[in-house]
C-alpha cells in the first residue's frame, strides 16, 4: 500500500494558503517605498518583480520567504558570440555606475527604511526579517543582462555578482511566463504536480530520509516541467500522476543521451549544466522517491 493515499496527494495540490498574491504584493509594495523614499533609487530606472515558489504560484510552505527581483534598467551586462567585440554590437559607451555599487545602495536603502536590525546582508540577496505583519522577504539587486546573437538580436535576463565574486545569470521573466503556458497545456496539473513533488520531498526531510542537498525545490519545479504534457494529461489519480513521473524522470535520467538537451524553465539555460546536481543525482533521488511512497 502506497504511504499516502490519493485524498493526501489531492490536498498537496493546493498552496499553502489563500493569500500568496497577497504576501507577494505586500513584498514589493514594501520594497518599493524603500527605493521610493531613497533620494539615489528613486531617480533611477528599476523594475520590481517576484521570483520564486510564491511568484509562480507553488508554494507549499506557509509563512517561507518572499523572493523580490530589485532589477536596474539603467545598464546592462552582455555576452557576445564568439569573434564578436563591443563595437560589432554598438556598445562602445558603458555607464560608469557599476553592479556592486548599486547592491551596497539597495542595501542602504533597505537600512534606512527599515532599520540596521531588520536587514541582513548575504551572499546572494538582502534579507528583511519577518515580524508580526510582513514575511520574511529576500531582495535580489541584479541588472539587466543581454545574450546576443550574431544577427544582434538579444535575449534579456538578468545578472548579479555574489558578494564572494561568483556571477549568476538567469531568466526569472521567462521561467514565470513559460510555467503559466504549461499549466494552461495540462488544465493546471502542472504547478499542482509540481506542488505535490516539493511537500514530498519535506515530507521525506522531516521523517528522516537523507535526501540529497543538491536536490533543491527548484530542480523539482525543473524536473517536473521536463515531463511531458501528456503523462499529466493522461492521467486519471493524482497517485498514478505521480508515479508516471517518476518512472519517466528515473528512466530518463540513466544516461546522458535521453536529459542532456533538458532545460531550466526558461528553456534559455540547460538544466544539466553549471549547477550544484548532476543527471546522477536525480536518477538516484527519484529511486529513493519511489521506495519511500512505497510504490
Amino acid at each position: 500500500m502506497a504511504r499516502f493515499n490519493e485524498s493526501v496527494l489531492v490536498g498537496w495540490t493546493s498552496p499553502a494558503s489563500n493569500s500568496e498574491q497577497t504576501k507577494l504584493e505586500n513584498a514589493e509594495r514594501m520594497v518599493r517605498e524603500a527605493i521610493k523614499n531613497d533620494p539615489k533609487l528613486s531617480a533611477m530606472s528599476i523594475k520590481l518583480f517576484g521570483q520564486g515558489s510564491y511568484a509562480n504560484d507553488t508554494n507549499v510552505r506557509l509563512n517561507s520567504d518572499i523572493d523580490i527581483n530589485a532589477c536596474f534598467d539603467g545598464g546592462f551586462y552582455f555576452h557576445l558570440p564568439n569573434g564578436k567585440v563591443r563595437g560589432d554590437f554598438g556598445l562602445d559607451n558603458p555607464i560608469s555606475y557599476s553592479f556592486s555599487e548599486y547592491k551596497n545602495d539597495v542595501y542602504s536603502a533597505l537600512v534606512n527604511c527599515f532599520g540596521t536590525s531588520e536587514v541582513i546582508r548575504n551572499d546572494k540577496c538582502i534579507t528583511i526579517r519577518a515580524n508580526s505583519y510582513r514575511v520574511e522577504t529576500d531582495v535580489v539587486p541584479t541588472w539587466r543582462h543581454r545574450r546576443y546573437s550574431d544577427d544582434k538580436s538579444y535575449v534579456e535576463g538578468v545578472y548579479f555578482v555574489t558578494d564572494s565574486g561568483a556571477i549568476r545569470k538567469s531568466y526569472p521573466e521567462q521561467h514565470i511566463l513559460n510555467a503559466r503556458s504549461k499549466n494552461q497545456k495540462t488544465s493546471r496539473r502542472f504547478k499542482w504536480t509540481t506542488r505535490i513533488f516539493r511537500k514530498i520531498r519535506y515530507k521525506m526531510i522531516e521523517d528522516g530520509e537523507p535526501v540529497s542537498a543538491n536536490i533543491s525545490s527548484f530542480l523539482i519545479e525543473c524536473l517536473i516541467w521536463n515531463v511531458p504534457d501528456h503523462i499529466f494529461n493522461n492521467s486519471t489519480t493524482w497517485t498514478e500522476r505521480v508515479k508516471e513521473c517518476i518512472k519517466y524522470l528515473y528512466n530518463s535520467t540513466l544516461s546522458d543521451d535521453k536529459c542532456k538537451e533538458w532545460g531550466e524553465v526558461s528553456e534559455l539555460l540547460y538544466l544539466f549544466v553549471g549547477h550544484k546536481w548532476s543527471r546522477e543525482d536525480v536518477n538516484s533521488y527519484m529511486q529513493q522517491v519511489w521506495n519511500y511512497l512505497q510504490f
